[in-house]
């Protein structure tokens, strides 16, 4: 008997991925628009209201590349909401596309692995410098820093994972055959 392919036959992954990406693009897109406004009130002067110290976190170097990360997570989160349209339709510059995303995304992840642990690593040094813990609190405190830290390395292995798997599912020959 021959082998016969059937070209456009919609598989609900690509759908439910598409849905999911667009209501995730829509949710971050707007989220990024709030954090522009944000970060150009913040910027010139990056002061908290009431406040004569520099946010702790957003000082040096950081503070002259946060409108262009901010900015680069809007043009992501746009990118995605675009793909994720043209996959819905089917559209194969669209996988492409959303494959790329995709891939960039795990790319970014991995990369903020680093600066996960910087942050908390951060926080920790502020709060044992700013307030006197006793020592018997100072173990819990640390294993509950030590379970956030690998939570968050957890986390984050998970989620590049599921986003390697559609990736892998979308280069699969029978969902490519869905947009032929």
């Amino acid at each position: 008997m021959p082998h016969t392919i059937q070209v456009g036959g919609r598989s609900l992954l690509v759908t439910l991925t598409a849905w999911v990406f667009i209501v995730l693009g829509v949710l971050a897109s707007a989220s990024a628009l709030v954090q522009n406004a944000v970060v150009a009130s913040l910027v010139p002067g990056m002061h908290v209201s009431g406040d004569t110290q520099p946010l702790p976190l957003l000082t040096g170097w950081l503070i002259g590349y946060l409108p262009w990360v901010v900015g680069a997570g809007l043009a992501m989160s746009l990118a995605t909401l675009a793909s994720a349209i043209g996959l819905l339709v089917r559209l194969d510059w669209a996988r492409r596309v959303f494959i790329g995303v995709l891939t960039l995304a795990i790319v970014a992840n991995l990369a903020g692995l680093w600066l996960q642990q910087e942050v908390v690593q951060s926080v920790v040094s502020a709060t044992l410098t700013r307030a006197p813990i006793p020592p018997q609190a100072l173990g819990v405190f640390g294993g509950f820093v030590t379970a956030a830290r690998v939570m968050a390395i957890v986390f984050t292995l998970g989620a590049c994972t599921m986003l390697a798997w559609i990736i892998r599912s979308l280069m699969s020959p029978r969902v490519r055959g869905e947009f032929a």
